[in-house]
C-alpha cells in the first residue's frame, strides 16, 4: 500500500459531459477490422486533423497502396507484417454518444490480447470476409465473447463488393452464423453487409445494397444500450490503490458498479473491516468544501476518506454490508486457455481478478469443450484455443461475484510465468459463500476455562481426547463403521460418542437445509461441537460427507491437534450399487438437488491420518484398522 508523497495528486471525480460506450472490434485475421476502424474515424469526421494526409505521405514514401487500416495500426512491426498485434483503444464519436473503439487482434496467436480488449468491452463488433464466410476462428470469437459477458453484439458481413453486394451471399453467412451464436446463447443485435473499404453500410446506409433495410454500422452502434445497469446493482469499489496527503488517507479505485453516498458504512472484503465514508475527494479541490459532491456512481474512478484509519490493501473490494462479495477460495470457472503449455492439474497460476492478484491452483478438470462444434469430454488436461471448466483453489479467500450477477467482478485472467494464459468467468454452482462462516459478531466475549482442565479428565480417562472425523461419499459407510467402532471402543474402556449427520439434523441443525452455505454451516457447528467434546476428554466419532475441504479445515482448526481425518473412501459406482437410503436413485432422478457425487462435488481429502478403502476391506477389516489407529494415537 502506497502511503508516502506521490510526484501526481490523482484525478477523482471526474464526469464525461457525453455518453461513453466502450466497444470492441473483433474477427478473423485479414477480415478487415482495422479498415473497418479507419472507415469509421474517417467518415464520421473523428479523425485528428492531419491524421490521413500523414498516413497517404507515409504510403507515397514507402510505394505502398493507401490502406485505412494504417489509420489504426500504429506500430512499425504492424504494417511491415500486415497484421495487428496487440489491441488499441482509440476515441471515437458519433452525434449521439463517445466511444472507446477496443480494435483486438484476430490472429489465432495474439487472442490473448483480444480477450483483454473484449473482457473490457460494453459491446462488440464482429467482423466476417463475405469472401471467406464463417471460419473456426469466428466461431471461437463468438464463443470468448459469450465467454467475456459481451451480450451486444453486432455481426459486420465485410468485403461485400468482393462478392458483387450478393444478397444470397450475404443470407447465407448470416443464417450460418446466427445458427451458431444461438447455440450457445447469443443473440445478435444485428447482422449488416458492409464494405469497408469502399464505404458501404458505415455510416450511412448504402445504395447499393438496397435489398438490406436495417441500419448502418453507426446506426447499430448509437443503438447499443449504455451499462446503466451497472448504477442498480450492488456496489463495487475494488481498491487500485491508497494515498496520503496532508491528514487524509484517499482510497482510490473505479467504481465497477452500484452508488456510493458520503455517510454509507462499507465493508471491504475479504478483510470484513468496516467503516463509514467520511469524503468523496476531488481534484482540483472546490474551493468551498461543501461543493464536494456527495454521491458517485458505476464507472466513476473516486478517491474516499473514512471516519477512521483502516489499514486497507490495493485488491480489497469495498462494498455495502448488504449484498456483499463472495467470500471463498474455491471457485468453478470456465476457462479459454492460450498457454503455451497445456492447463493441468495441480498447477498454480497467478489469477488477476479487477485490482486484485492471489495464486490459484487447478483443482479439477472437470470438462473440455470444443467451441467449434460445443462438444464436450472429460480430459485430464486444457490445451491452448480450448475450453475448460475447471474447479480452481486460493491459498487464501477471495472477494469475488459469481459472473452471471455482475460480470466486472465475476471475471479474471490467469498468468502462466509473465504471459496472460487464459480468460475465464466465475460460477460458485456447488460451492457456498464463506462470509458468514468466517464472520465472528459477537463482541465482548471471553472464553472461560474450566475448573477441571482436560489434562485431567484424560488421565481419568486413560486415553486422550480427540476428534476422529469420517468423511465421504454417501453410502461409504461412514455411520456403518462410526456405529461399530463406537461400540468396540467402549468396550473397551474408550469414553467415546458418534456425532452422526442424520441425527445432528434432528435437533442442533433442524433449520438448515442443503444449500451449500448451509451444508457449510451444518459442518462448522458440528466441527465446533466435536472440539468441545474432545476437549471434555471424550472421543468425538463425526459420520459426515463433508464434503468441502475448506469446511474440513475449519473443522481441523477448531480441535487443532486432536483433529484426525479419517477418509472412508469408496467411488461414486460403489456407492450407487450399495445405496441403502435410496438416495443416488432419488438424485438421478432429479428428486435431490444438489447430492454430492452427482449434481454436487465432493473434494476428497489430500492428506488424511487414515484411509479406510471400504471397497477393498470388509466391515470387520476396516473396524480393525481403526482400532488400531485409536490404540496408537489415543491411549496413554
Amino acid at each position: 500500500m502506497n502511503v508516502g508523497p506521490v510526484p501526481k495528486k490523482p484525478v477523482f471525480g471526474r464526469e464525461a459531459t457525453r455518453q461513453l460506450l466502450r466497444i470492441v472490434i473483433v474477427g478473423h485475421v485479414d477480415h478487415g477490422k482495422s479498415t473497418l476502424v479507419g472507415r469509421l474515424f474517417h467518415d464520421t469526421g473523428s479523425l485528428p486533423e492531419g491524421k490521413l494526409e500523414a498516413i497517404r505521405r507515409m504510403c507515397e514514401r514507402r510505394g505502398m497502396p493507401f490502406e485505412w487500416a494504417f489509420l489504426m495500426d500504429a506500430m512499425q512491426a504492424e504494417r511491415d507484417q500486415g497484421i495487428t498485434i496487440d489491441t488499441s483503444q482509440i476515441w471515437f464519436k458519433t452525434e449521439k454518444r463517445d466511444y472507446t473503439i477496443i480494435d483486438a487482434p484476430g490472429h489465432k496467436e495474439f487472442l490473448k490480447n483480444m480477450i483483454t480488449g473484449a473482457a473490457q468491452a460494453d459491446a462488440a463488433v464482429l467482423v466476417i470476409d463475405a469472401t471467406e464466410g464463417v471460419r473456426e476462428q469466428s466461431r471461437r470469437h463468438g464463443y470468448l465473447l459469450h465467454l467475456l459477458g459481451v451480450r451486444q453484439i453486432a455481426v459486420a458481413v465485410n468485403k461485400m463488393d468482393a462478392v458483387a453486394y450478393s444478397e444470397d451471399v450475404f443470407a447465407e453467412i448470416e443464417t450460418e452464423y446466427r445458427a451458431y451464436l444461438n447455440s450457445i446463447g447469443v443473440v445478435p443485435t444485428f447482422v449488416v453487409p458492409v464494405s469497408a473499404r469502399e464505404g458501404d453500410n458505415i455510416a450511412t446506409v448504402s445504395p447499393r445494397m438496397p435489398w438490406y433495410t436495417g441500419p448502418s454500422i453507426v446506426e447499430a452502434l448509437d443503438s447499443f444500450a449504455l451499462p446503466t445497469a451497472h448504477l442498480d446493482r450492488p456496489l463495487r469499489l475494488p481498491v487500485q490503490d491508497v494515498y496520503k496527503f496532508d491528514d487524509r488517507r484517499i482510497i482510490a479505485g473505479r467504481i465497477e458498479s452500484g452508488r456510493l453516498h458520503v455517510g454509507d458504512e462499507l465493508v471491504f472484503s475479504p478483510s470484513n473491516k468496516t467503516a463509514r465514508v467520511k469524503s468523496i475527494e476531488v481534484w482540483p479541490e472546490p474551493a468551498d468544501k461543501d461543493a464536494r459532491p456527495q454521491t458517485v456512481g458505476a464507472g466513476q474512478c473516486v478517491g474516499i476518506t473514512l471516519d477512521e484509519q483502516l489499514f486497507i490493501e490495493r485488491g480489497d473490494i469495498a462494498s455495502h454490508l448488504t449484498n456483499a462479495p463472495i467470500e471463498t477460495e474455491v471457485f468453478r470457472a470456465k476457462i479459454f486457455w492460450l498457454g503455451r503449455e497445456p492447463l493441468t492439474k495441480g498447477k498454480s497460476y497467478k489469477m488477476k481478478l479487477a485490482t486484485s492478484e492471489a495464486r490459484v491452483s487447478v483443482q479439477e478438470i472437470e470438462h473440455v469443450l470444443d467451441t467449434t462444434d460445443l462438444s464436450s469430454a472429460a480430459m485430464d488436461r486444457v490445451e491452448r484455443n480450448q475450453v475448460g471448466e475447471v474447479v480452481l483453489r486460493a491459498r487464501r479467500l477471495l472477494a469475488l461475484d459469481e459472473h452471471n450477477r455482475n460480470s466486472r467482478t465475476g471475471r479474471f485472467v490467469l498468468i502462466d510465468g509473465y504471459d496472460i494464459a487464459g480468460g475465464g468467468i466465475i460460477s460458485m454452482e456447488g460451492y457456498a459463500d464463506q462470509r458468514q462462516l468466517v464472520t465472528q459478531r459477537a463482541s465482548n466475549i471471553t472464553r472461560v476455562e474450566h475448573g477441571v482442565p482436560t489434562e485431567l479428565r484424560e488421565r481419568k480417562n486413560g486415553h486422550k481426547g480427540g476428534v476422529l472425523w469420517f468423511t465421504g461419499l454417501s453410502g461409504a459407510g461412514k455411520s456403518t463403521l462410526a456405529t461399530r467402532l463406537e461400540r468396540e471402543l467402549f468396550d473397551r474402556g474408550y469414553q467415546a460418542y458418534v456425532l452422526d449427520g442424520d441425527n445432528i439434523r434432528f435437533g442442533l441443525n433442524a433449520n438448515l437445509g442443503f444449500s451449500p452455505e448451509e451444508r457449510a454451516e451444518n459442518i462448522r457447528r458440528v466441527g465446533e461441537v466435536a472440539a468441545l467434546f474432545s476437549r471434555a476428554g471424550l472421543v468425538a466419532i463425526t459420520a459426515f460427507i463433508s464434503p468441502y475441504r475448506s469446511d474440513r479445515d475449519r473443522a481441523r482448526a477448531a480441535a487443532n491437534e486432536r483433529f484426525h481425518e479419517i477418509y472412508i473412501k469408496a467411488d461414486v459406482e460403489t456407492c450407487e450399487q450399495r445405496d441403502p437410503k435410496g438416495l443416488y436413485r432419488k438424485a438421478r432422478a432429479g428428486e435431490i438437488k444438489e447430492f454430492t457425487g452427482v449434481s454436487a462435488p465432493y473434494e476428497a481429502p489430500e492428506n488424511p491420518e487414515l484411509v479406510i478403502d471400504t471397497t477393498a476391506l470388509s466391515i470387520d477389516q476396516a473396524v480393525a484398522e481403526l482400532i488400531q489407529y485409536v490404540e496408537k494415537s489415543f491411549r496413554n
